[in-house]
């Protein structure tokens, strides 16, 4: 089996096919810290891509709550109690990965759903762990539980690509999208078994997979994903990232990824170098989300707890625009965002300025009240 090197791993490891690194890797940040489950997200996906007959269960982005949330039911915890126990030597991970520890006859370590696995999407909503004290205990709270935004990660070296026997899924050399090719698909569900996150998922109406497209006749306009421009919290920021060799420290998931190093992967250890990149919660216990992170857990969040005056701007340019920011820059007044052909799409003033209106509006002849 070919060797490839994962930069979330430091270290070199078994892949079913040779290293290819597209043109540039579709990615996304979300911010936990700012989540409120409102779930607008998981609706703006569901109603453009997946409201058709037999995707009734298929939700290509999903809110889940943790510890005790997932989608499908234990999609995470069972992958996990198959992998055994790994562990990181500082930035280096020392287990196996899906493609390494892996049973005979088999391409990737995986499992498969249970149609009930997928019948309950917002299972344990809201649900903390935890007992009730009086007080909160910082930096970590008791109880706890935190929203987790789940999409397809479009991995550099996918799980549901590697499983397949009928080579009908490939990453896109221009944008790094995974993507299902369903004129060659046969509807074997390797790919559901052996995607780690069960994000490639199979239609019985038309007998073959699906799974997110990353919205790319959006991206191919410049624009963000349903998902990410749809997003109340303004937790999102989409855009692109390069590996730890050839960043750019004005490109803000670069910078986020690379720099600060306050954004990370979920669930490295698996293998796929997952594309979608993760703020930690600041109050939620630290071996837990270390397991779901990897080992740079406390620089990260003890980073975004202080950031400094450029991690400040960037903060701020978080869902601000439908457009992709492609490059940033801070100044001690503002932060501002440019796409990729150079042109302004966002500007943000660290001091909004405040408005006062004047109770009698002689223009209008109307009286006003400035609530507070």
């Amino acid at each position: 089996m070919p060797k490839v090197f994962n930069w979330q791993l430091n270290r070199e490891m078994d892949y079913q096919y040779e290293e290819s690194r597209p043109e540039k890797q579709f990615a996304i940040v979300f911010n936990i810290n700012r989540c409120i489950g409102c779930q607008t997200c998981t609706m703006a996906c569901k109603n453009t891509w997946t409201y058709s007959e037999g995707q009734e269960t298929m939700w290509w982005n999903n809110v889940e709550t943790k510890p005790y949330g997932g989608y499908p039911r234990h999609w995470d915890t069972k992958l996990i109690s198959m992998l055994g126990p790994g562990k990181w030597n500082s930035e280096t991970y020392e287990g196996p990965t899906i493609f390494e520890n892996v049973p005979g006859g088999e391409r990737v370590l995986g499992h498969m759903p249970t149609d009930e696995d997928w019948a309950t999407p917002n299972l344990y909503e809201d649900t903390p762990a935890g007992t009730l004290e009086h007080g909160t205990s910082l930096p970590e709270h008791n109880p706890w539980m935190f929203y987790l935004q789940r999409t397809c990660n479009h991995c550099t070296y996918p799980g549901c690509l590697a499983s397949c026997p009928r080579k009908a899924i490939y990453k896109r050399e221009e944008d790094g999208v995974v993507l299902v090719d369903q004129e060659r698909c046969r509807g074997y569900r390797e790919c559901v078994k052996g995607c780690p996150y069960k994000k490639t998922m199979y239609r019985p109406t038309t007998k073959v997979s699906e799974k997110c497209i990353g919205c790319f006749p959006r991206i191919e306009q410049g624009l963000g994903s349903r998902c990410v421009v749809a997003c109340v919290g303004k937790i999102r920021l989409q855009g692109w990232v390069s590996p730890p060799d050839n960043f750019r420290a004005d490109n803000p998931l670069d910078y986020l990824v690379h720099v600060a190093k306050v954004a990370l992967p979920l669930y490295p250890q698996f293998g796929t170098e997952p594309n979608l990149y993760y703020i930690p919660p600041r109050w939620a216990p630290r071996p837990f989300l270390k397991q779901l992170f990897g080992a740079g857990v406390d620089h990260a969040i003890e980073t975004y707890t202080k950031p400094d005056d450029t991690l400040f701007g960037l903060l701020r340019l978080f869902g601000v625009t439908e457009k992709v920011i492609d490059r940033f820059e801070v100044n001690d007044r503002e932060a501002v965002g440019w796409d990729e052909e150079g042109r302004e799409v966002a500007r943000m003033p660290f001091d909004e300025p405040m408005y006062i209106r004047q109770e009698i509006d002689t223009r209008f002849d109307v009286q006003r009240i400035n609530e507070p």
